[in-house]
């Protein structure tokens, strides 16, 4: 069993494995294990080899294959955050920006946010599947393709294609191809991306579920542990957790395949070892990941709307939607009257005379803030020639 820091350039597995070739050859030849005769590890097994072209080549298909099982988990988490939606399409929440109140949103409006950020970041993984498939086998030591005849990199790539069902290519320049990391690191770079939007909705999921008596408490997630060993009764976000730490691994591990893919020298770039464990590693993390968030939370993901419309109400993330009918100042003071009373936004607009009722209720009707919508001008300048306004600004504004 080779460690994964290993000499540099994955020399050593590499002869591993063309030993252990070697070997199974020469016993089914009728020689013996260790005697390498008349298969040689080096003379035949690596004939037309590096371990130069041999491991990046070798990452790269780790890579593709890995690829193809975390895009099927994203498709399924996309399809359940879009089921949601459709589900929460008609609650409205408050809104919160600088985790202040903000404006109306609806949960549906949410989920689909969601479920966006999860295709997205699933195509700008699969954008690199290209640039994965471009080997440089056949290329040897430093990519002029010593010791290889003129025809094995195009035969070799072919075969190898045929082998594992994937549409590689030659790499356009097999010298680059021996030093530059920059193709994983753009795998990887697209799974930190992912990891990043896939931690933010964990640790959102966790803020909304936060109490769910003293904190936000608008969704109830699946209860899947005791949440403590000295608190009884309490159940705490463990899947989401647990998901957003393997998102930080994640971008960790990013961090340190960008250090590798800079350290390259001269016509070779040693680390790669470290770039085939990091990038598996997230791959397996982000795969496992998003399918345990999707059955043990997603799933049961309950949206508490007593909850939702209890502090909607309590808000006065209305006010937003005030402001082209009395403009940004008046309805600002609306505000603060409301909050230093604990009156609700449309009593005060209403005690001041500001807007007739049925007008009122309809601009602030809660579904309607949640997307765009023109002004009603003929209700503007009826409201902006009213005494009342008039009034109202001598009054707080001066």
């Amino acid at each position: 069993m080779l460690d994964a820091f290993q000499a540099g350039a994955g020399t050593p597995i590499h002869m591993n494995v063309n030993e252990v070739i070697a070997n199974l050859a020469n016993e089914r030849l009728g020689g013996r294990r260790g005697r390498y005769t008349p298969i040689h590890p080096n003379d035949h097994v690596n004939l037309a080899q590096s371990s130069n072209d041999v491991t990046p080549t070798a990452i790269r298909l780790m890579a593709l294959e890995l690829l193809s099982a975390l895009r099927d988990e994203l498709g399924e988490l996309e399809r359940a955050l879009a089921q949601l939606a459709r589900r929460e399409r008609a609650v409205v929440k408050v809104g919160r920006t600088h985790l202040q109140d903000a404006v109306p949103i609806t949960y549906g409006q949410v989920f689909a946010g969601w479920a966006e950020a999860i295709r997205a970041a699933g195509a700008a993984l699969m954008a690199t599947e290209a640039e994965l498939s471009a080997v440089g086998l056949g290329g040897t030591a430093v990519g002029t393709g010593l010791t290889a005849h003129p025809r094995f990199r195009v035969l070799v790539v072919r075969e190898l294609s045929r082998l594992t069902g994937l549409r590689l290519r030659p790499a356009p320049s097999t010298v680059t191809a021996a030093w530059s990391l920059r193709p994983l690191l753009a795998c990887s770079g697209a799974l930190r991306g992912l990891a990043v939007d896939l931690g933010k909705i964990c640790f959102d999921l966790r803020l909304l579920a936060s109490g769910p008596r003293a904190g936000l408490g608008e969704l109830s997630l699946p209860e899947v542990e005791p949440g403590s060993s000295i608190m009884p009764g309490k159940v705490n976000p463990s899947v989401a957790e647990a998901v957003q730490m393997a998102c930080f691994q994640v971008s960790g591990n990013d961090h340190a395949i960008a250090l590798a893919a800079a350290a390259g020298e001269l016509e070779l770039n040693v680390m790669t070892p470290l770039c085939a464990t990091n990038l598996a590693e997230s791959f397996e993390l982000l795969t496992r990941g998003t399918r345990l968030l999707r059955t043990r939370c997603i799933a049961g993901l309950r949206v508490d709307r007593a909850r939702v419309g209890e502090l909607l109400a309590r808000s006065h993330v209305e006010a937003t939607a005030l402001a082209p009918y009395l403009g940004y100042d008046v309805a600002a003071e609306v505000v603060k009257e409301a909050q230093a009373r604990s009156a609700a936004i449309r009593d005060v607009v209403l005690e001041h005379g500001l807007m007739a009722p049925r007008a009122l209720a309809r601009i602030l009707a809660p579904r309607a803030s949640t997307g765009p919508r023109a002004t009603d001008r003929a209700l503007r300048r009826r409201v902006q020639a009213s005494p009342a306004l008039r009034d109202f600004r001598n009054r707080f504004l001066g």
